[in-house]
């Protein structure tokens, strides 16, 4: 059959049916991966209340504990288990305890030993209650995963982001319009930047300013690809983070790592796309290299276009992020090299004012590469790349 024939059939209708499926799995894929996550992240969060109030006598315990967690759990799984992501899933069952999840035909709060899931199953562990709130001893049972995610079906970074809500019923009024309204993570942090919760409080006609907050701005609209490749799902499974950048920014990148690498041996090369959180935010840094002269990490950041202070910001952010939790004991304090690649007005500044001293900043300027060079190297590379564009 040639392909003429089968374009002259039904052959674009059929076409449509079959994106729609495989775009609408992807989205149900992406729901239940979040939500099976959400639940673990729960349950995680449960077991580390209960052993706490374990230990509740020893002051300090419950810091103790979720450093300790977070180093053995990262030794075993990898990403995903830091002392970060530890405290969220423990203020998760905070703000979500048993007693609301699961609550008794009677509507008691307390949950009694043999309480349910909405599958009908037991729940892995018994509940009580005190001071109001439901804790839980621990358990080796697994839990049901599927039923307790059907409570939890907005993705984990949306309870993440919920969690920086300081009320709870300010918490659960964007959790409500969030199912309701079927808002993605970044519609949800949008109205909870705007402040909608108190914007309605204040308004004379809530039904309009509700209506407006409905409203999807392109930038709001999530693929099934950026659902699945979330941050936190990545960590999760384990899966590699694959960073997409525009064909200029790898190709500057790659090189630019080749040319410090070739200035000499102080230079050794530690990563490239380095993943970081901050507060619910998440960065890539470009280029993590170490100097071994000066025995500190050096944070790059390239920017395609021009140099702006937000820039020089942002490197502040991630100085102070390495200083915290990529030095090693012995080493000095990390420096930024921030590189702005626009055509023409190539810059490169280094970020030297975070140093204890300016007995270290000077010598860090003496060592380092001149800006100058950099500059040259960026703008010869860009050029170089340019024409074997125009000449393909």
């Amino acid at each position: 059959m040639t392909k003429d024939a089968i374009v002259h059939g039904d052959y674009a209708g059929l076409h449509e049916e079959v994106v729609s499926v495989v775009e609408s799995a992807r989205r149900t894929a992406a729901r239940n991966v979040n939500a099976v996550m959400t639940a673990a992240y729960w349950e995680i969060g449960r077991r580390i209340v209960a052993s706490e109030q374990g230990g509740q006598a020893r002051a300090g315990y419950g810091q103790a504990l979720i450093a300790r967690l977070a180093e053995d759990l990262t030794r075993r799984f990898g990403r995903g288990f830091g002392k970060a992501n530890l405290a969220s899933m423990r203020a998760f069952y905070f703000a979500w305890p048993a007693a609301e999840i699961f609550q008794t035909a009677s509507g008691k709060s307390a949950v009694p030993e043999n309480a349910q899931t909405p599958s009908g199953k037991s729940l892995p562990a018994k509940d009580v209650v005190v001071d109001g709130m439901a804790t839980a001893t621990a358990t080796a049972t697994a839990p049901d995963y599927m039923a307790l995610a059907t409570r939890f079906t907005l993705p984990w970074s949306a309870y993440v982001r919920l969690l920086s809500v300081k009320t709870a019923v300010a918490r659960a009024f964007y959790e409500t319009e969030a199912l309701r309204e079927g808002w993605s993570v970044r519609q949800l942090d949008r109205q909870i930047s705007s402040q909608l919760y108190e914007r309605l409080a204040l308004s004379r006609n809530k039904a309009a300013l509700l209506r407006k907050a409905a409203d999807v701005e392109p930038s709001d609209l999530l693929t099934p690809e950026e659902a699945i490749r979330d941050p936190f799902v990545l960590e999760f499974l384990d899966i590699k983070d694959e960073y997409s950048e525009s064909d200029l920014e790898e190709a500057l990148i790659q090189h630019l790592a080749e040319f410090l690498l070739e200035l000499g041996d102080d230079f050794a090369f530690v990563g490239r796309q380095r993943r970081l959180r901050i507060d619910d935010t998440w960065f890539r840094v470009d280029l993590v290299f170490f100097h071994r002269r000066l025995k500190c990490l050096v944070i790059i950041d390239l920017k395609v276009g021009r140099f702006s202070y937000a820039d020089a910001g942002q490197m502040h952010l991630y100085l102070n992020y390495a200083r915290e939790h990529w030095m090693k004991p012995g080493e000095n304090p990390p420096v930024g090299l921030i590189l702005c690649a626009e055509k023409g007005a190539a810059e490169a500044h280094y970020a030297l004012d975070n140093l204890p001293n300016k007995i270290l900043a000077a010598e860090y300027q003496t060592v380092l590469p001149d800006e100058a060079i950099i500059v040259q190297e960026l703008e010869r590379t860009r050029a170089e790349l340019e024409r074997r564009t125009a000449a393909g």
